[in-house]
């Protein structure tokens, strides 16, 4: 008999392929609709505006008691150095949602478990975030009546383009998913390869985009910090299950069978002793 040719066949190579783009389709809606019902819940639950200042008020009042108030002195400062606000809006415009969009198809593809890591890790951190602003409206710094510019605003019309206004809810500062899911996406990068520039790239992006939002006067520092803290704790949560320790079967010792007794080489040395 020949032997059977265990590799799969033409048609069966377009049938997997078809498959593998199915699921990538799955996945793209799945994220569609949770953006659309994301955007569309910050809009409908945005808060009031004296409210909100008033609780943007408590929040720098606490960061005051704690010495990290530190949004003012990072936009003057940056007003000092020639293009970095320009630099900081790049980022907070073009670092966010098209760097997630790219990062995320490419695990899709080519890194599936990572993916769905990094997937749960923003759905639930949304779904955190939207209760948390419908419950905690927050004007950010650029509407809190503190002095700071509105970069993005008065210097870019391209974030608008990307993100209109009425998707947007104006008073949710409160935590920046803004750093907090690039830094599920920068550690989905980390975890997917081994290259060490994408690595540097990864932690480049979430370190730009943490700077980016306090430059732009969109975030307060305990806006990033409860970002970071919200999903990076998600995805610590949601990542693999460590494998089931195996039991080691011990092996029962077998005792040992007796030496065989040779009769024959006994009577050979009585023989000799004998004669």
């Amino acid at each position: 008999m020949g032997r059977r040719n265990s590799s799969p066949g033409p048609a069966a190579r377009p049938a997997g392929r078809a498959g593998r783009v199915v699921k990538v389709l799955q996945q793209v809606v799945i994220m569609a609709a949770a953006a659309a019902v994301y955007f569309g819940v910050r809009h409908l639950t945005s808060g009031e505006s004296e409210r909100a200042v008033r609780d943007a008020n408590r929040l720098t009042a606490l960061e005051r008691a704690l010495g990290v108030d530190w949004e003012v002195s990072l936009q003057r400062a940056a007003f000092h150095v020639p293009l970095l606000p320009t630099v900081a809006n790049w980022i907070y415009i073009y670092g966010h949602w098209p760097f997630i969009i790219v990062v995320l198809t490419w695990l899709v593809i080519w890194h599936r478990p990572v993916f769905l890591r990094a997937r749960n890790a923003m759905l639930i951190s949304g779904a955190i975030g939207i209760v948390v602003y419908a419950t905690y409206p927050v004007a950010p710094p650029r509407l809190a009546r503190t002095g700071l510019v509105d970069t993005v605003t008065q210097r870019s019309n391209s974030y608008r383009v990307l993100q209109p206004a009425g998707f947007t809810d104006e008073y949710a500062a409160m935590p920046s998913l803004h750093a907090g899911w690039n830094l599920i996406v920068s550690l989905a990068m980390i975890a997917a390869t081994r290259s060490a520039l994408l690595r540097i790239f990864a932690v480049a992006a979430t370190l730009a985009m943490d700077m980016a939002v306090l430059v732009t006067a969109n975030h307060y520092v305990l806006d990033v910090v409860a970002g970071l803290a919200l999903t990076g704790g998600l995805w610590l949560v949601v990542g693999p299950k460590p494998p089931r320790p195996r039991h080691r079967q011990r092996r029962r010792r077998q005792p040992r069978a007796p030496a065989p007794r040779d009769g024959g080489l006994r009577r050979r040395l009585t023989a000799a002793r004998g004669g």
